[in-house]
């Protein structure tokens, strides 16, 4: 194949990012409300101590996963021309990286579950490391899927795996109502897709091969896998420190309230990346352009999860009940607390867009050190204090790391901290307003858990909106969230609007 078969048409870019948009925004909104249902239907079958177990097995399983990628499906997309050849390399160094990693997850299972003091952890984490290899051989696949911008086709994927998994889940709990069940979920997320990206890709490999100048590639890759492996700790230590010291039920109530809250705001940022890595990768050598394209997508992330986050905060004592079962209400403070961060991670995580497209991937591993760096001391100040005590300070290191990651991103590229504060401030400013009204109206919502979460809700995003009109760029982005869809709208002839 010639470099040119792995690019989108030529001329399509930004309808492609408009119907990517619509499309990844309606696979999301799927997976995360596969995964809400997930925790609601798994928490009423499943105990405290069986997510217990499988959170003690997660860290392991991410941990590894840092290196089986190596960055190389980003340098894949972020490459602005590539070859046959060069994909075909990087597909065997993925194939053989992941091999490698499972063979040691698995000969390390017996030491993982001595750590722990759990010997139910071993068989698991041994189990796990299929899912390594069936990543490994559709890493490529999905890049070059990706880089296409084939974004529909990414989006049915998606969804089918995120409901195929929850199926294969709660259709496990018929035959073994046990921590077994989860596994039999992510095994099924982990298999299916890598099936779909073979079957729905152009590309097959050919013999492993050496090939000329792929050692920038590999050089962005470190880079990558560097962040990647700082930003472990970010999100993991937090998990270990607590199933090490304060045991798999306060582990449980932790980890039920991250999921909840945390996890889907991340699966918001992270596929957007699909659609927006390879569109900003494509407009480096037009800056307007670039900028433009970025502060057209932010503020409609923002504007879709910082109410309901808000939302969310305010009414914890009478969502988690409700969403989990009473015997989870401990995990209600812990929500709340984690929370906050929420308010900032929609803006903070996207920052990678840039710093990958950017290709600037030496950057994004040196936040990524300070990032792990400030999460691993708030983690230790708060672990004192129970998983509470943990969830506290680290929602206080976001807000004290938010400025200095966005003067960070400024100091290159077309995108300035100036730009940032001009176009999130709004939509921050009105999601806090939004927590702080909702709060003190609690008394009077309904007594009807499902009409307050409906009512809080409704009240959060219309305070949100009231407050961003107030400003010029919130109108702008408002006005842009409505042309967005309809450019990604099909005509009745079946051709997108101009």
């Amino acid at each position: 194949m010639k470099a040119s078969a792995f690019d989108p048409p030529e001329g399509t870019l930004r309808k492609s990012v408009g119907r990517g948009a619509v499309a990844t925004g309606l696979a999301q909104a799927v997976k995360i409300s596969t995964q809400i249902l997930s925790v609601i239907v798994l928490s009423r079958l499943l105990s405290p101590q069986d997510f217990g177990i499988v959170a003690m097995c997660a860290p392991v399983l991410a941990f590894i996963a840092l290196f089986q990628d190596f960055g190389l499906t980003q340098a894949t997309v972020q490459k602005s021309a590539i070859t046959h050849d060069e994909v075909n390399y990087l597909f065997w160094v993925n194939v053989v990286v992941s091999v490698t990693l499972a063979c040691l997850m698995f000969g390390a299972a017996p030491l993982i579950a001595a750590f722990y003091r759990e010997p139910r952890v071993g068989p698991l984490i041994a189990a796990m490391a299929l899912q390594i290899v069936a990543y490994g051989l559709g890493a490529q696949h999905l890049a070059l899927i990706n880089r296409r911008m084939a974004f529909r086709r990414l989006a049915l994927i998606e969804i089918a795996s995120a409901i195929a998994g929850f199926c294969a889940a709660v259709a496990w709990t018929i035959i073994d109502r046990s921590y077994w069940a989860l596994y039999a979920g992510t095994l099924t997320s982990a298999v299916l897709p890598t099936l779909c990206y073979w079957a729905n890709s152009r590309w097959r490999p050919g013999i492993p091969r050496k090939v000329e100048g792929v050692g920038d590639l590999l050089n962005f890759g470190a880079g990558i896998t560097g962040f990647n492996f700082a930003n472990f700790f970010a999100r993991n230590l937090d998990n270990i420190l607590i199933g090490k010291y304060l045991g798999d039920a306060q582990l449980g109530l932790y980890d039920r309230a991250y999921k909840l809250l945390l996890f889907p705001l991340s699966q918001i940022a992270n596929p957007l990346s699909k659609v927006m890595v390879p569109a900003l990768s494509r407009l480096t050598g037009e800056p307007d352009r670039y900028r433009s394209a970025y502060l057209r997508v932010m503020p409609l992330v923002l504007i879709v999860t910082l109410p309901g986050v808000a939302a969310a905060v305010a009414i914890a004592d009478v969502l988690i009940p409700f969403a989990l079962g009473e015997q989870w209400r401990e995990s209600a403070d812990i929500f709340r607390a984690l929370g906050f961060a929420g308010l900032l991670q929609p803006l903070n995580n996207p920052a990678g867009w840039l710093f990958i497209s950017q290709g600037r991937s030496g950057d994004f591993m040196r936040w990524g050190i300070v990032t792990a760096t400030t999460s691993a001391l708030a983690f230790i100040i708060g672990l004192p204090h129970g998983a509470l005590g943990v969830a506290i300070v680290y929602a206080a290191s976001e807000y004290l790391r938010t400025p200095f990651l966005w003067i960070y991103v400024g100091k290159k590229g077309p995108l300035k901290v100036g730009d940032m504060i001009r176009a999130a401030s709004p939509f921050v400013l009105g999601s806090h307003m939004a927590l702080a009204v909702v709060w003190l109206m609690r008394p009077l919502l309904p007594d009807h858990a499902v009409l307050a979460i409906l009512g809080a809700a409704f009240l959060s995003y219309t305070i949100t909106v009231a407050i961003v009109l107030l400003f010029p760029f919130g109108r702008t982005s408002l006005r842009e969230a409505v042309n967005l869809a309809r450019v990604a709208k099909p005509t009745g002839r079946g051709q997108t609007r101009p």
